[in-house]
């Protein structure tokens, strides 16, 4: 019966090191960042500034072709075409954000950060601020598709990258957690040590409405559970220039 326990733990302790070479992130501190809301919301973590667009059944058709669910994405154009992935105002410009959809187990949350397009982030420390779009876009949320936000008018030479954090909205206090793990539009600031794992959002054009879907993958790239679908929450921006 030793001899047993003793090869037992060994295979657990085998399993516990595999799972942990498995997954090669870094840890993401976004302490120095101050976190900031578009308006009240309410328990479920739906803001109270919410417009309506109206969604096409084309629209609706485009999105499941282009993010379909369970469908690896990682030899996709989306994926290897080193596109650029924040919205970059080249004139003052109102911008808002619609939600299209999510299918996760995740209660996400989905912010916004700014930064000079000259001067993207290397570090977490360079984004100053982050502010709640949808404090929860994820499972059982209480948004439907066509929700939208208004998230600022911006001057020429402001980059906005998105960000969702993952699981963040708390059931149980009815607030984000703004110690959620975080997945950015700028690679450089997500945890997978792999620069080829870190790319959490793509952005896909539909011309034919002129809108930029954004989708968004919510689990550690790293890991076993990944479907690599991006399409965990969708939205879109809307970018009128004044």
């Amino acid at each position: 019966m030793r001899i047993f326990n003793l090869t037992l733990l060994s295979f657990v302790f085998f399993l516990m090191s595999s799972c942990q070479k498995e997954r090669k992130d870094k840890r993401v501190d976004f302490s120095e960042t101050e976190y900031n809301f578009l308006s009240p919301y309410d328990e479920n973590g739906k803001p109270s500034n919410l417009q309506k667009d109206v969604i096409s059944q084309e629209l609706i058709n485009f999105r499941k072709q282009s993010l379909p669910e369970q469908k690896d994405l990682r030899n996709s154009p989306l994926l290897t075409n080193n596109q650029t992935t924040d919205i970059r105002v080249t004139k003052k410009s109102d911008i808002f954000v619609t939600y299209l959809g999510s299918g996760t187990s995740y209660k996400n949350a989905i912010a916004f950060y700014t930064y000079p397009t000259s001067a993207p982030p290397a570090k977490t420390k360079d984004i100053r601020a982050i502010t709640y779009i949808f404090p929860n876009a994820g499972y059982r949320t209480t948004l439907v598709s066509g929700d939208k936000v208004k998230i600022g008018t911006f001057e020429p030479g402001t980059s906005i990258g998105f960000v969702l954090l993952q699981d963040g909205w708390n059931l149980t206090t009815k607030k984000p957690n703004n110690k959620a793990a975080h997945f950015c539009y700028n690679d450089i600031l997500n945890p997978e040590e792999d620069p080829s794992l870190r790319k959490h959002v793509v952005l896909v054009d539909y011309a034919a409405e002129k809108k930029v879907l954004v989708g968004f993958e919510d689990e550690y790239r790293t890991s076993s559970k990944c479907d690599h679908d991006f399409n965990d929450v969708v939205i879109y921006t809307t970018i009128n220039e004044l």
